[in-house]
């Protein structure tokens, strides 16, 4: 039997103007720029002021100041009104958007960015060093199969029998796996020292036999990393003692030696390191203790809507009334309208939301940012500042996940000021980057022969007024990439 019944459902759906803000907020500084030429590249009535006007004087943003910004809370909801016809077809008005703020910025040879060195490559250096030496067309090509077959770091991780198959496949060459491995211990006698290798232990044994086999430190440096590697890592030293009959002071000059040894040769070229350019999304500075806010200029794109694309509109909705064929292009002259106003007022939105997060997270850790000790940081949560804010906590979370800010200390990702709260004896709450900062310190100051277990920091902690059980001790450890007490024992 059919039954019909009536329900009532509230649905929360994310208007489209919502999803381009929460995208564009999630973007770092140092990626807007892309975002923002791929806007200009899809929507043609959108215009970069800083490229239309090539012949007018260029026009700098200064920093933005947090002061100057208003912020509606509506925006944050998303709740837009739906755009007006109008708002297209007004007069330009850069001011609107594109307006200067006081001079509260960095200087401008401050924002130039720094070149970069021009130098050979990794790669370009082994390949290099192939072509100085006398060998045949065939040794040649299996030699540069095996450069383009290493790792970044220098590693070769493929099978002789899979550089085999390629160069039979893909440069028709017909190699043997012996002259494979031939050629393979020509380019490991290429610099970087342990280039070519196939594992760690090849690594540092390349590396090791490039020095003096006279040496006896040396030869049992050789012993150790042959024979009593898995020993060395673990710090076994009492076992390596006995098994190689050495004392100390001998096993201390041996360990010292391989300590030397690069165990990443590929990644010696800086230019090899794949880093993402860090660029700060603010600037915070002192003037005699008071805290003075600044926007990156990079987040304030003098961006409009074009004048030509509202002209257009203004015609093809004249003609429209009459011609009913030109309907569907003022729709798309419409929507093109619409999707320019819409991410102007996204970037405008996350301009707003950028200062007033960075300034609400400024006020509640002001201490910390006049002295730059890590023991004046406050417990502070994601929703101590969405509450500041008035906004929801997701928001803050995509603000602190990406952003920087630059102080005279040193440059900090959002997220870092964020810590738990750890209530001490006297029944004050403290950060947990306090508790981290006092074991950092204690493990530094250790004696390297007798580093401080996880008890012993933990009885630290107590006797400082820190309550803290040994697995959070522990935990806090891990956090920094500080090792076990074991790992961390010198002789």
């Amino acid at each position: 039997m059919l039954k019909q019944n009536l329900q009532q459902k509230l649905l929360q759906k994310l208007s489209p103007q919502q999803i381009q803000f929460i995208k564009l907020l999630q973007v770092p500084t140092v990626s807007l720029d892309t975002r923002i030429k791929e806007e200009l590249e899809e929507n043609p009535a959108l215009e970069d002021l800083s490229l239309t006007n090539l012949n007018e004087p260029e026009e700098q943003y200064p920093d933005r100041d947090p002061d100057e910004d208003t912020y509606n809370g509506d925006e944050e909801k998303g709740e837009m009104d739906e755009f007006n016809i109008e708002d297209y077809l007004q007069e330009d008005n850069i001011n609107d958007y594109g307006s200067r703020y006081d001079q509260n910025g960095d200087d401008e040879d401050e924002r130039k960015e720094i070149p970069i060195a021009v130098q050979s490559s990794f790669f370009e250096s082994l390949q290099m060093q192939l072509d100085l030496l006398p060998l045949s067309d065939k040794d040649f090509r299996i030699g540069k199969q095996i450069i383009g077959s290493l790792d970044d770091d220098g590693y070769l991780r493929r099978p002789i029998m899979s550089l085999t198959d390629d160069l039979a496949f893909s440069q028709n060459v017909m190699a043997e796996d012996e002259e494979v491995e031939d050629m393979l211990k020509v380019i490991q006698g290429f610099d970087p020292a342990g280039v070519g290798a196939r594992s760690l232990q090849e690594c540092l044994l390349i590396q090791l036999r490039k020095k003096d086999p006279n040496d006896p430190i040396i030869a049992k440096a050789i012993i150790v990393v042959e024979q009593y590697l898995d020993e060395f890592t673990r710090k076994h030293y009492d076992k390596l003692e006995k098994s190689l009959n050495m004392g100390s002071d001998e096993l201390r000059a041996v360990i010292n030696e391989i300590l030397k040894l690069n165990p990443k040769p590929g990644d010696s070229n800086e230019l090899n390191t794949k880093q993402m350019q860090v660029i700060p999304d603010f600037h915070i500075t002192n003037n005699d203790g008071t805290l003075i806010l600044t926007l990156n200029s990079k987040n304030a794109p003098e961006l409009r809507v074009s004048r030509s694309y509202q002209e257009m509109f203004q015609h093809y909705d004249k003609a429209a009334q009459k011609d009913k064929k030109l309907k569907e292009a003022v729709q798309f002259v419409k929507q093109k309208l619409d999707s320019a106003k819409w991410f102007i007022d996204a970037i405008k939105q996350r301009q707003q939301t950028l200062l007033k997060t960075m300034n609400a997270i400024m006020q509640y850790q002001y201490e910390f940012f006049l002295t730059g000790d890590d023991k004046n940081l406050k417990p502070m949560i994601l929703k101590d500042i969405a509450d500041r804010i008035n906004m929801d906590i997701s928001t803050v979370s995509r603000v602190a996940n990406s952003k920087y800010v630059q102080t005279e200390f040193g440059t900090f990702l959002l997220k870092s000021f964020f810590s738990e709260a750890i209530q001490t004896e006297s029944g004050e709450e403290v950060s947990n980057k306090e508790v981290k900062k006092i074991l950092e310190e204690h493990i530094g100051k250790e004696d390297k022969r007798h580093p401080l277990a996880d008890e012993k920091l933990t009885d630290i902690l107590k006797d400082a007024g820190y309550n803290i059980a040994r697995r959070t001790v522990a935990k806090y450890r891990e956090q920094m990439n500080i090792p076990v007490a074991r790992l961390r024992r010198e002789l």
